[in-house]
């Protein structure tokens, strides 16, 4: 290869990178100026997006943080994902609710009519505090950092960045934490708070590869072209599961007496849940 090839091959690489790099970028300002207007959840969420697939292709590209921006950016993450999932947990608790009123279980829904007032005072809180911090987290020195980026730093660490070696490193990680719950189930029982942490984990794991694959796309290789599917599959699946070990913790947080509603009832319905993530659970392990 000739150096005129190489340099048209580094130019080539760069502009890929830049291209979807300033998507990403463009996206995650955009949705986030407009989350803290109206808090949209749809907005919030594609604020939440587009940040999380920032991070997943500056922690590829740049691992050594020069440009100083992750920090910046997973702030921001923290600040949307406290509102988006308390955005999701209402939702999923207004269609239960419905569902009790359509079998006449009035206590039940009377029930989630006061978990749902409440998680809303909390999510007042988060929204105040993404509204305060969002717009700084996203100002000049965010856009300054950004810039240095593009201009100083890009096309050197886009020639050194090798996505698929990545991905074989969060597969092996992802098979590694695999084992790590099976082996702690075995041990601690799969309906055990150990076992739970454990596939949380191998959520998450399978959630990186799945962001990898889709953000860091364009530079993949065809083995990898897959994997997005794979393991967004994945990530679904185990989600089902920590949606309700989350709602039993928020459940066992609250009191039944501050929130006029009876005992009975309430230990009723978090033996339910409680019942529904072990079926989860054991769907799930013999699948």
């Amino acid at each position: 290869m000739t150096n005129i090839q190489t340099i048209g091959l580094a130019k080539s690489k760069t502009t890929q990178w830049q291209t979807v790099l300033e998507d990403h970028y463009d996206k995650f300002l955009s949705y986030g100026q407009k989350a803290v207007k109206d808090f949209n959840d749809e907005d919030v969420h594609q604020a939440r997006v587009n940040c999380r697939k920032l991070m997943t292709l500056l922690r590829i590209l740049d691992a050594s943080d020069q440009a100083g921006l992750i920090p910046l950016l997973k702030k921001s993450q923290k600040a949307l994902g406290k509102v988006r999932d308390a955005d999701v947990m209402i939702d999923a608790f207004k269609e239960r609710k419905e569902d009790a009123k359509a079998d006449n279980h009035k206590e039940e829904a009377d029930l989630l009519k006061a978990v749902i007032k409440a998680h809303k005072q909390e999510r007042k809180a988060y929204r105040t505090k993404l509204a305060k911090k969002l717009p700084k987290l996203q100002g000049k020195i965010l856009k300054k950092k950004w810039k240095t980026l593009i201009e100083e730093h890009l096309e050197s660490l886009a020639a050194q960045a090798d996505v698929n070696r990545i991905m074989r490193e969060l597969e092996i990680a992802y098979e590694q934490q695999k084992r790590t719950y099976r082996q702690t189930a075995k041990t601690e029982g799969i309906d055990s708070v150990e076992a739970l942490h454990e596939l949380h984990q191998l959520r998450i794991a399978a959630k990186e590869i799945r962001y990898t694959a889709s953000a860091a796309e364009f530079a993949l290789s065809s083995k990898f072209r897959d994997s997005e599917e794979v393991y967004k599959n994945i990530q679904t699946q185990l989600g089902h599961i920590n949606d309700k070990r989350v709602w039993v913790e928020t459940l066992e947080d609250y009191n039944p007496k501050k929130l006029k509603v009876n005992e009975e009832v309430w230990n009723a319905f978090i033996e339910q849940l409680q019942q529904e993530l072990n079926e989860a659970v054991h769907e799930q392990q013999s699948s």
